[in-house]
């Protein structure tokens, strides 16, 4: 079984009682295990429009799932729930983020893992820290590793014929 880590954060209605629903619904996943629990911590809106502040909590899970299938069960959790995309970054009665899956690392435009901004948000990385103090590291060291660091040289033309005046640029 694989070990992830699933961000859980709601805005709208019963916030503790959303969370506490979706735990036990991710405890219902076919070939998944809900292991430790953060403590849910409240913090305030990111990004978005104007909104009340957020519960937030993270889930450990065992799955023998692959993570579009998990990514599928926790859609279909958070469509249970309630949940409406309409807004980025809008109000949500809940919101359930593959945080990790094992050592996985992809970037499709569905689905990108690490979380993206698992470093940049409190809000997940707080909770991480309590339950799993070794999925953040884990996080910070493959974010150090990656090409990114490196920047990519960009072809520059200044004519319309790339011969020799083409130049490549940090």
């Amino acid at each position: 079984m694989t070990i992830c880590y699933i961000g859980i954060g709601s805005n709208l209605g019963d916030r503790k009682k959303r969370i506490e629903t979706a735990i036990r619904r991710m405890k219902m996943i076919a070939a998944t295990k809900v292991g430790k629990v953060s403590r849910i911590i409240e913090t305030p809106a990111q990004g978005g429009p104007a909104q009340g502040p957020f519960l937030n909590a993270v889930a450990e899970i065992r799955t023998d799932l692959t993570p579009y299938q998990l990514l599928q069960e926790l859609q279909q959790i958070e469509s249970l729930l309630g949940r409406i995309r309409t807004v980025r970054n809008g109000p949500r009665t809940i919101d359930l983020d593959i945080l990790t899956f094992g050592e996985i690392r992809m970037d499709e435009p569905a689905l990108t893992i690490p979380h993206p901004r698992i470093l940049e948000r409190a809000f997940v990385a707080v909770p991480l820290r309590e339950i799993a103090p070794q999925a953040l590291a884990m996080v910070r060291s493959k974010t150090r590793k990656r090409p990114a660091a490196v920047r990519r040289k960009k072809t520059v033309c200044r004519s319309s014929r790339p011969s020799k005046r083409c130049r490549r640029q940090a």
